[in-house]
Order: C-alpha cells, then structure tokens, then sequence
C-alpha cells in the first residue's frame, strides 16, 4: 500500500513538474507582451500629469522636466510623481488619455477657464516634447503616432461642472481636443449624480440627457466613472455610443460606490463600451477601503475641528496618536495581481472586448505593489498572460479595445451630424420646472 502511495505521489509529481516545465518562462512572456505591444497600442484612460504638474509649478509646462526621473517631485504627504519620459518608454504606452481634471469644488466660468488652461497644458507638453508625444484627435490618429514610435496624447475631461451647463462650451471644448467627458467627478453637478455624493436627481436629469446626446453627436466619448449607479443606467439607455469608464474597477471583485457592478456591466456589454481598469488600492481592494475608513475616523477621533476630537488644539500629540494607530493597523496589502482580478472578472462578466486600462496614475496617493509607474504597465499583461490569456485577448485589453470604441463614436457621430443639428438646450429650459 505504501509503496503504490509512493509510486502516485512521484507520478503526480512528475507530472506536476513536467506542467510547470511546460509553461512559458518569464523571457518569453516578456517576448509575447513586447510583439502584443509593437503590434496595438497601449492606450491607458487616465493620467493626472496635467494637474500634478500644475499643483507643482503652475501652468507652464517648461517648468517641470519630463525627460527625466520624477520619482522625487514629492508633493507633501505624498508620492513622487508617476510618470515621466522615460518610464513611458519602458512601459511602451501608445497612447495616454491625460485627464485634464480641476477640482468640482470650482464651477461657472472660472471652471471653463481653467478647463481650457489644462488643455493648453497637454497640448504644450506635446510642443515642448515633440519627438515623445503627439496630440491625437481620432482612433486613426493614435494608430499613426504609435507607428511612428509615439505617445499619442488625448484629452478627457473629468467632470461635468468643467462646462459650466452649456452645450456651447461643450462643442467648444471637443474643438479644443476634448475626446471624453466625465459626467461627473466627486460631487453631483446640476444634472447628474455623483458616485461620492447623496444622489439628488436619481440619475440624469433631461438636461443630462441633452448632454449625452450632444457628446454623441459630436464623437465625445461619454466617460461613466465617478457617476452614481443611476446616472451610469441612464447614460446608458440615452446613448447611441459606446460609453466608457474611463478609471473603474469590477464591484464583484471589491464592492465600491467607484465600481462597476454586475447589472451595469450587463448594459455596458449590450452597449459595446469598455470599462478600463482603476489602480487606485481602496477600489481595488475591499480590504484597503475598509481599513483607510477606519483611519480616517480614528484621525477625526484625535483632531476634528472645531469643536471635537481628543487632541484638539493638540497636533502632536494627534500626529502620534495616529502613527501609533499605524503601527498597530498595518495597511492590507493591494497588488498587481489584485488589479488583474479585476481584469479577469470583467472579461467573465462583460465580455474581453469589454475591458481596457485606466491606471489614475499621478491621481492617487499610493499603488498597488508592482505597479508604482507607467513603466509597469507591460508586467500587468505579463501577469495576464500567464493566466491564459491569448495574444489577441491581450491586445485588446491592452489598447484594441478603446481603439474600436473610439472608431464606432467617430462613425455615429458623422451620421448624426449628417441628420441633427447641435443643441442649444439649456439647463432652465429642461430642468427649470423640476
């Protein structure tokens, strides 16, 4: 008996030994990522630069060297900085959505303007680096740059209040390079709800609607992160494009107010859009979220101004506190393998020609470990690729994707261009007597 025990445990071992001798080594995973990418685009949805930039030196690009490491621009309190020149090379991005962001907490004209200056920021990065970056305005664009050895540099809006309620503003903006639109950012504007907020209009209001529909008829791309269940489902039954989520992650894999649950993804399948994955730990990680909450109501517990906490007036002793709390309350881990559970599930759940990369680097304050920069990029599809994924499964996700909905927003709008003229609705108008 032992004996035949034996002999089953060294077949099985053997057998075992001879699959793991069997699966690619990490020089030829490497060799596959590397063909995948010469071949697409790595087109990531999300990158912050134009805000960290401006938060560092202001509004002129010349200030800060991208050509350089920029791990050691740290702000206070955070990160070096994510992104630079030559860890966009090593990381082989094609193309990078630059999130020209502006806190929602601005609104009305002020909004626009500073919209328009984190435009100029973008486009003057493209001027000051030419043989790096090159703007890109359609899907055959960023094909041509990337051939030429590029990063094509789109524009996305992220929030709503950045047009200050005006479909002329909007149109203004597509001229000026915008490529998407966030409906909304942290807070609801006065016609969408936000992910982050108490919703106020159950979703869109019929101006939000109007909004949609003019994005579509210009080629915009409706961008559904940050928005509240409800404004994601109606976005969803007004658009007549692809929409995507331009940094979100999967609700079934970490249940988060940012991500995307199972009845969305069953729309955004039917709607052919794409959800392109968060880096962001709390929304990757239940665990994280959980214990940055708890952290964050222990700080107000030590210093709550202006009336409570137990170290008012005290930030030493608060400051301690905390770090005590740390010490005892170490953060849970948040890795890349983590962020391609995302990415698988998306697949099972929505489909692979639902899925993309939205990193939100240069956004958030920390990352998962293996993905601290845009030089990580390719060690994500590496991970993918030793999960089974294909060749062409991994071109989509890595930029295919966003590719085709891009193209089939530019192909819609050019047919409602030809049969509807632009809207001059106003938020009064539609939303005045609600």
């Amino acid at each position: 008996m032992k004996r035949r025990i034996l002999v089953g445990c060294t077949a099985l071992a053997l057998a075992l030994g001879g699959a793991a001798h069997a699966q690619p080594d990490d020089a030829k995973i490497k060799a596959r990522v590397d063909k995948v990418l010469a071949k697409t685009p790595l087109i990531d949805g999300h990158n912050d630069v134009p805000w960290g930039l401006r938060q560092r030196v202001g509004i002129n690009p010349g200030k800060l060297d991208l050509s350089v490491d920029t791990t050691g621009l740290k702000e206070e309190g955070g990160p070096g900085m994510m992104t630079d020149i030559p860890r966009l090379k090593a990381g082989k991005v094609g193309g990078q959505f630059w999130s020209v962001f502006i806190p929602s907490t601005f609104d009305g004209p002020v909004a626009v303007q500073m919209t328009l200056e984190q435009i100029d920021i973008v486009k003057g990065l493209a001027q000051r680096y030419p043989t790096t970056f090159e703007m890109a305005y359609t899907a055959d664009d960023v094909v041509r740059i990337h051939k030429a050895g590029r990063v094509a540099s789109l524009v996305g809006i992220e929030g709503g209040h950045q047009i200050n309620d005006s479909l002329p503003v909007l149109r203004q903006m597509y001229a000026a390079g915008a490529r998407y639109m966030t409906l909304t950012h942290a807070i609801n504007t006065r016609w969408a709800d936000s992910a982050t907020a108490n919703p106020a209009h159950d979703g869109l209001t019929p101006f939000g609607r109007a909004v949609v529909g003019e994005m579509n008829r210009l080629g915009m791309l409706v961008d559904l992160s940050h928005v509240s269940e409800g404004t994601m489902l109606d976005a969803l039954e007004a658009a007549q494009a692809p929409v995507i989520f331009s940094h979100s992650g999967a609700d079934g894999v970490a249940d988060h107010a940012r991500n995307v649950s199972d009845a969305v993804l069953a729309k955004v399948k039917a709607n052919r859009g794409v959800v392109m994955v968060n880096f962001l730990p709390n929304y990757v990680s239940r665990a994280r979220m959980e214990w940055a909450a708890n952290r964050s109501a222990e700080q107000a517990r030590y210093n709550a101004p202006p009336f409570g906490g137990l170290y008012i007036g005290q930030p030493d002793r608060a400051k301690d506190a905390l770090a005590a709390w740390d010490k005892a309350n170490p953060k849970p881990p948040v890795t890349l393998a983590m962020v391609a559970d995302h990415v698988d599930y998306l697949a099972k759940v929505c489909g692979v020609d639902c899925v993309g990369i939205g990193s939100d680097f240069d956004g958030i304050g920390d990352t998962p470990v293996g993905l601290e920069g845009v030089d990580k990029f390719p060690d994500l599809l590496a991970e993918l690729a030793r999960r089974g994924w294909s060749d062409e499964d991994l071109g989509k996700v890595a930029g295919g994707n966003v590719l085709r909905v891009l193209r089939e927003a530019e192909a819609i709008a050019k047919k409602l261009q030809a049969t509807t003229a632009p809207s001059y609705a106003t938020l009064a108008e539609l939303d005045g007597k609600r």
